[in-house]
């Protein structure tokens, strides 16, 4: 899985020997067609013909890309949620689109269906594991009680692994068939968004120590998810981080904040840190990993710098109070985007009239223009480790 790189030749080479017909001239002629072939063997498609060629994604995590799976097992998200852009509640944990539906859609693939919604979904081109709630680690008793997700990355794992056997038992070589080809597992793109879920249960339940020394435990195991999926054949792996939990609106209501907690875009610089510390220990993870697994391609996206850039920059991009949300909360309550509930004896219902203004979609989730705007900065690479783009993740670099 190599890359060659490939170079562009932009003048032949003239001979002084013009159409003599010396031995030695012939001799060096073929000489130099010879090497001039191997050359441009050696040489490389331009850029759209070098591009990867996924035929599926395979998505895990939490909400931050759940594609349906919360909504379609536990209960339907209402309206407004999904309306930005699909015009009706479709499951996903946004106004709109996920960073997951631009990465499917720039690698010219549909949405990806939540493997966990039986109604209209379609396999083809992959599917999305990922639940809202859920974490890397397994739930204890605490964090069920808290209503997060039962179905951690152990049992996402655990779905795969049967979706692919099943698929390999059932496949037909019909092209209408809403399952993938088995040969296609080993091609596809393997996406990872998940750990967020774990630093906010642990910051709730734990002290902050507690909590960073945890952190060693959680990125193993998701290392380990991504070694066993290798075995499963999977190759080409796109890792996120973790964002700035300190920026999210709903840290940042039950704060009383002391003297230096907060930055100076006014984020919880305590959570941040928590944040950052997960983060510089799974890209070391992602290094080892890279030694480990010789014939994997692992990208590391710095999906924390994107959103803080955002959040510090967001007046300059078009957004408004990059620390507000744009529904979920009426003055001092919580009521969450699209659930109507009694307030002081009167019925009221968080909407959200400007969507595209705010960042953040309902205190814990970005919006659809908020998630646009982060996909398009990673997915050309500028965040990523090595910095390449999504359409050419497939690539292993020179030096790896």
């Amino acid at each position: 899985m190599d890359r060659v790189r490939f170079i562009t030749i932009s003048r032949w080479w003239r001979g002084p020997w013009g159409l003599k017909k010396s031995v030695e001239a012939v001799a060096v002629g073929v000489v130099l067609v010879g090497a001039l072939s191997i050359f441009l063997g050696l040489g490389t498609q331009d850029k759209s013909s070098s591009a990867c060629q996924f035929p599926a994604i395979y998505n895990f995590g939490d909400s931050n890309s759940d594609t349906g799976g919360l909504s379609a097992t536990f209960f339907r998200l209402p309206s407004p949620y999904g309306n930005t852009f699909f015009g009706k509640p479709v499951g996903r944990i946004s106004d709109g689109r996920l960073i997951i539906d631009f990465i499917a859609h720039k690698l010219g693939l549909p949405f990806l269906s939540a493997y966990l919604d039986s109604l209209g979904s379609n396999f083809h081109h992959g599917a999305s594991f990922a639940t809202g709630g859920s974490t890397i680690q397994p739930l204890d008793g605490r964090m069920f009680e808290a209503r997060y997700s039962p179905i951690s990355l152990n049992l996402q794992l655990s779905q795969f692994v049967q979706f692919k056997a099943r698929v390999n038992e059932v496949f037909t070589e019909d092209k209408r068939t809403s399952f993938p080809r088995p040969s296609d597992f080993s091609k596809a793109l393997y996406t990872l968004d998940i750990g967020q879920n774990d630093l906010h249960a642990g910051l709730r339940f734990k002290t902050m120590d507690e909590v960073l020394a945890s952190i060693s435990n959680i990125t193993e195991q998701l290392a380990l998810t991504i070694e066993q999926l290798y075995q499963e054949g999977a190759r080409v792996f796109w890792i996120h981080n973790t964002g700035p939990l300190g920026c999210l609106p709903s840290t940042l209501a039950y704060k009383l904040p002391k003297p230096g907690d907060l930055d100076q875009n006014g984020c919880w610089k305590p959570h941040n840190e928590v944040a950052e510390e997960f983060n510089r220990q799974l890209k070391d993870r992602v290094f080892k990993l890279r030694a480990q697994l010789s014939e994997a391609v692992i990208t590391y996206v710095d999906l924390y710098t994107a959103r803080y850039t955002l959040i510090s920059e967001a007046e300059k991009h078009g957004f408004t109070s990059p620390l507000a949300q744009c529904c979920g909360s009426y003055g001092d309550s919580v009521v969450h985007c699209g659930i109507k509930t009694i307030v002081d004896g009167t019925e009221v219902e968080a909407l959200c009239s400007n969507p595209s203004k705010y960042i953040s979609w309902d205190g814990l989730h970005y919006s659809d223009a908020a998630n646009q705007w982060l996909a398009d900065r990673i997915m050309d690479g500028a965040f990523s480790d090595p910095p390449v783009s999504i359409t050419e993740a497939c690539h292993k670099p020179p030096h790896f």
